[in-house]
């Protein structure tokens, strides 16, 4: 338990670092920020991932802990649909992006350094990063495709209430969108190192000490950068949408971890810090791809927007009592 504690102390004092950088130098960090932003997105954060997946042992990763990812994340994504759907009744589109802001975790930038310093294991994250990358992402980014297509809405050329033509709503391609989700320099550092994990492969220490160099220097960059993003923002810009951003904060931090745990513990029979780590992970703030993804494909993304605020604000507290309640 000490060691939790110890890697979950390590965390929350970089990450407040990062905060209060923001805080007290706020010219200075939106300068960082541009900085390490890049840095980390095409540099650090590849190699981490490559240096990580090549140490991993898939067999474990794919038969165990991918499946518990995607359980869980079907768990949470479908109570929230319901929650969405019959009791506050919202529409297909705004369902769909608080479904998905409840289920889809912060893998890349906190889930990384919460494996390493307080589970001490990387094959939790490395199997969400593999089922976030590779299903369930495509998987909503098509839902988000057929909620905005211009035949749902009014389609191409229909009258408006003016009497005028409305023009079609052209969004994204589905396609496009989903394959720029998957092959960035995340993805494809991962499959490098599955390659690596797979054949045996050994890369010449020349590459490879550079490569775990620029691995380690990510974690302390990744989060300054989530402390200094936590600076300054405002939840509940709109009013209207409290109840989505409550409910789907609550089934992101408690209904998730609780799904991880049931399914780790009575379908794997999983246990000690095998067990901590899906629950750690279940309980992830969620990742801002969902804004991302939202917005680019003009679905209503306020919502999503709080919900990654207060689940990035709530999660590290969490964490520390699942690691308190697992020991």
């Amino acid at each position: 338990m000490t060691g939790v504690l110890l890697g979950f102390g390590v965390v929350a004092v970089i990450a407040a670092t990062g905060f209060a950088t923001a805080a007290l130098l706020p010219g200075e960090a939106r300068t960082m920020r541009a900085g390490l932003t890049p840095v980390i997105y095409y540099l650090t954060n590849p190699a981490l991932m490559l240096v990580l997946v090549a140490g991993t042992d898939l067999g474990a990763v794919l038969g165990v802990y991918t499946p518990i990812a995607l359980a869980t994340a079907a768990v949470a994504g479908a109570l929230f649909a319901l929650f969405s759907g019959l009791l506050l009744r919202r529409g297909a589109a705004r369902t769909a992006v608080g479904a998905m802001a409840s289920s889809y975790v912060n893998a890349g930038n906190i889930g990384l350094p919460i494996a390493l310093y307080a589970v001490g294991s990387a094959a939790p994250v490395v199997s969400v990063l593999l089922a976030q990358l590779l299903v369930i992402a495509p998987l909503y980014l098509v839902v988000f495709s057929l909620a905005t297509r211009p035949s749902r809405r009014t389609g191409p050329g229909a009258a408006t209430a003016t009497g005028t033509a409305a023009p079609a709503r052209e969004g994204p391609s589905t396609l496009r969108t989903v394959v720029r989700s998957v092959a960035n320099p995340v993805t494809i550092g991962t499959a490098a190192g599955v390659v690596l994990s797979a054949t045996g492969a050994q890369v010449p220490e020349v590459l490879w000490i550079p490569l775990e160099m620029l691995g380690e220097s990510s974690v302390p960059m990744l989060l300054l950068l989530f402390g200094m993003s936590l600076h300054g923002r405002r939840p509940f810009e709109q009013r209207a949408l409290v109840p989505d951003v409550l409910g789907g904060t609550l089934i992101k931090l408690t209904v998730m971890p609780a799904a991880a745990w049931t399914v780790g513990r009575f379908g794997f029979g999983l246990a000690g810090t095998e067990l901590l780590g899906v629950v750690v992970m279940a309980a992830l703030p969620t990742a801002q791809n969902v804004f991302l993804f939202s917005s680019q494909f003009r679905m209503p993304a306020n919502a999503a927007r709080d919900i990654i605020f207060l689940s990035s604000i709530l999660s590290f507290p969490a964490i520390l009592l699942i690691s308190l309640l697992l020991h």
